[in-house]
């Protein structure tokens, strides 16, 4: 049975860690609970998405590494399917850095309860397309066909304490000052570093380094 390298558990991590502070559908459910409904609100929906992320990263996982178990070609169409979702996303995301900082419409109204928030959290990141894109092109590196199921588990452990965190860290500095603004006018720089980081290891999984 094999298990991920040091190496490779910070090379998750840092995948982990960026794609969660990437601006996307999740991180507006949670601007706007919080906006909304306040501090608990907030936290909530974070909690729920770090939870929805954790259970989606390691189904995920399981799956990829079952198919890889059952067909050794698999590994190879992940690896090129993978690469080109990682091109792609690099596309896009400094695409939209290009357009500078942008100012998102703010909602009125009220925002729901701290149950429904959470749902919302969870059911996010279960939903969110971006997060399928990621699980296809990021996992498939790090998975080999006899990986150990303490690994697997360990990566949606890993994926929900990242991603909980720092949407319920949004949720925190939000309801302090001026957060939303400053992470507002940091979108940009965040979808930059996404998009170079898209490329990089588009060309690590290229040159077989991953």
């Amino acid at each position: 049975m094999i298990n991920l390298t040091p190496e490779a558990w910070v090379a998750l991590a840092s995948v982990f860690i960026l794609g969660a502070m990437s601006p996307g559908p999740s991180l507006a459910v949670v601007l706007r609970n919080t906006m909304s409904g306040g501090r608990s609100q907030g936290v909530a929906t974070g909690i729920g998405h770090g939870i929805g992320f954790g259970v989606y990263a390691f189904l995920a996982a399981l799956g990829i590494a079952t198919a890889l178990s059952l067909h050794e070609g698999t590994e190879a169409v992940l690896k090129w399917g993978g690469t080109l979702i990682l091109v792609w996303l690099g596309v896009t995301f400094l695409r939209h850095a290009s357009k500078g900082p942008q100012e998102g419409p703010s909602e009125g109204g009220h925002g729901p309860s701290e149950m429904a928030g959470f749902l919302q959290g969870f059911l996010i990141a279960l939903f969110n397309p971006k997060i399928l894109a990621w699980m296809l092109a990021l996992y498939a590196p790090f998975i080999e066909a006899d990986v150990t199921i303490e690994t697997l588990l360990g990566m949606g452990v890993l994926g929900m304490t990242i991603d909980g965190t720092w949407y319920v860290t949004v949720a925190m500095v939000l309801t302090r000052g001026e957060g939303v603004e400053r992470l507002r006018s940091k979108a940009h720089l965040i979808d930059g570093a996404m998009g170079v980081l898209m490329f990089v290891f588009a060309g690590l999984i290229m040159s077989g380094a991953l």
